[in-house]
């Protein structure tokens, strides 16, 4: 896939912004979040967490994903889940706080967030949702966008189709959050995608 989903950095609200993730999950939806609101989130079976002082967010425990401990992982990210298979990362599931400046929405959020995906990357939709978790930060807007792997740093070969999304908001502490998700294009069907959103809770 391309260098930008596995890497990020603190930008302004309007620079560029590596999108930071790679999932392939094909997996039952049970008792998943809804995404409209509430105190927490509920998450499909099998699954696990990746909790943040911002947020937590479901991944496939049982598909192979672990969470990787941050002594390995990026400074960028507040948590990573991970999946790898003969060396090669399949899935990667990430939350980056405090990622922008100037950011006080989910608008604003996003905007910092989609600013990464204009590089080969064709965006499908922009919509907004309503989180788990205290009102108004439960806020946040999802983008869905189709780019194709570069085949570095241990991600698929070069051309292979990609699918992604990712959920942008502001905690209730003013905290800017981003996470993302990126999957082979046909590994992940709409049903997981949005069961993903609608596992994140936000604090």
């Amino acid at each position: 896939m391309t260098r930008g989903p596995f890497g990020g950095r603190r930008v302004g609200a309007r620079a560029l912004l590596g999108l930071g993730l790679t999932l392939a999950l094909a997996l039952p939806l049970t008792g998943c979040g809804s995404g409209s609101g509430g105190d927490k989130a509920r998450v499909p079976e099998g699954w696990s967490t990746l909790d943040t002082d911002s947020l937590s967010v479901g991944y496939p425990k049982n598909e192979g994903y672990a969470e990787q401990p941050a002594a390995e992982r990026s400074g960028n990210n507040a948590a990573v889940a991970l999946k790898v298979e003969d060396g090669i990362r399949t899935g990667m599931v990430s939350v980056q706080l405090d990622f922008a400046t100037g950011v006080s929405d989910a608008a604003g959020a996003a905007a910092a967030a989609g600013a990464g995906i204009g590089l080969g990357t064709t965006r499908r939709s922009t919509e907004d949702v309503r989180l788990a978790g205290p009102s108004p930060a439960r806020e946040a807007r999802r983008i869905d966008y189709d780019f194709t792997a570069d085949g570095k740093e241990n991600t698929p070969n070069r051309g292979t189709p990609m699918t992604g999304v990712l959920v942008a908001g502001v905690d209730s502490a003013g905290v800017p959050f981003v996470v993302r998700l990126n999957a082979v294009k046909g590994a992940v069907g709409e049903g997981e995608l949005d069961a993903f959103v609608g596992s994140i809770t936000v604090k």
